[in-house]
């Protein structure tokens, strides 16, 4: 079995690849795996970390913006799509795979088109709620589009052959115990309440948290694990000028980046964080009621529409960021964590949203699609 993955620009278009890709090497050992990114994109890094081969073509995506600049910026960009066209001819050619798997990403444009004029068969991955531009387009010449939420579905244009996936999670996530992972935290019977606004972090986020995490560390009502990400260095200042030394409050965990996602998360009562399509695929596996603040700033307004997924099943509130403000992020918090009620119906809701068999899934497609063309 030879597969050849496309996708990046950002982890949630990496870490599904990777985690399909690893899952493919404990069932076929022997199987021959190339990931195929942007030149220079996170993906250069972590696809050779997690022990993969990686080639690059030299790609970017169009902008937005009508401008002089912007316009100039998508001349180039035409460009460098026809010649990373034509190099991920080349790629595929050399490689000669079973099947080709794009998880989304600009860089998966060129790459899969190439394969589907040359006769690859190829499967498509989206995430989110609203799928993107790229998988959009590509839906026309994959032979499955792969869902992690049915909501997409109306999204897509033509009769595509869907199947619905889920977002694959890693086995970590799975089988965290919550018990077990408060007391490796130190954690008491009070509410948990874990936040974090994405490894850069979030600066409304954080601004807004800062009122109630000053609260608890001075009434001793929650327990917060806090992440304020690369560029909020600046957030323990913040909560000593409210009066409070985060270092010193045993009820804060306040620190840049959570390496031990797993355990907080199973350890919490509340979830605050962005919509991202994974973030929102682990608070479902496991069943976490949540406050979600959906980024303005993402193609399609997609964790928008990611997140309105579980507030129409009563899985979770939603603030948008024009809407946050430190009262009504307060005030939301409150009004869940203290009613048990409420949290365990929210708790059932996104547990019963849950995939937790996706990586299986979307390995079964790839299987069954490789056998049909097989038997052509």
């Amino acid at each position: 079995m030879r597969i050849l993955f496309a996708g990046g620009g950002t982890a949630g278009h990496i870490n599904p690849a990777l985690a399909i890709a690893g899952f493919v090497k404990e069932r076929q050992p022997g199987a021959e795996i190339l990931y195929v990114g942007k030149s220079g994109g996170m993906e250069e890094r972590l696809v050779p970390q997690a022990g993969f081969e990686f080639k690059g073509i030299n790609v970017q995506g169009f902008s937005r913006k009508l401008t002089p600049v912007g316009i100039k910026d998508n001349i180039i960009t035409v460009k460098k799509a026809i010649f990373g066209g034509k190099a991920a001819k080349k790629i595929i050619q050399e490689f000669n795979p079973d099947i080709c798997v794009g998880t989304g990403g600009y860089v998966s444009g060129p790459v899969l088109r190439a394969a589907a004029k040359l006769g690859i068969p190829i499967i498509i991955h989206e995430q989110n709620a609203f799928p993107g531009v790229t998988n959009k387009m590509l839906s026309r010449y994959a032979d499955r589009v792969m869902l992690a939420m049915p909501a997409a579905e109306k999204h897509f244009k033509g009769s595509p052959k869907f199947v619905i996936t889920g977002n694959p999670v890693r086995g970590e996530i799975l089988t965290a115990d919550k018990e077990k992972s408060r007391r490796e935290l130190g954690l008491d019977g009070r509410p948990v309440i874990l936040s974090f606004g994405g490894s850069l972090g979030a600066r409304i986020i954080n601004e807004s948290l800062a009122d109630i995490i000053a609260r608890s560390a001075k009434d001793g009502k929650y327990q917060h694990i806090h992440a304020y990400g690369q560029y909020g260095k600046w957030f323990p200042d913040l909560l000593r000028e409210k009066g409070v030394d985060p270092e010193r409050a045993e009820n804060l965990d306040i620190r840049e980046y959570i390496n031990n996602m797993p355990t907080c998360l199973a350890a919490a009562d509340v979830v605050v964080a962005r919509a991202g399509a994974i973030t929102l695929s682990e608070i479902q596996v496991k069943g976490k009621p949540s406050v979600l603040i959906p980024s303005p700033n993402v193609a399609e307004n997609h964790q928008f529409h990611n997140a309105m997924a579980l507030v129409e099943k009563n899985a979770a509130v939603m603030i948008e960021e024009k809407d946050l403000t430190p009262e009504r992020l307060t005030e939301e918090i409150d009004r869940l964590a203290s009613d048990p009620e409420r949290l365990r119906e929210y708790s059932s809701n996104a547990g019963k949203m849950a995939v937790c068999d996706a990586v299986k899934r979307i390995y079964a497609v790839i299987v069954e699609v490789i056998a049909s063309k097989n038997q052509k």
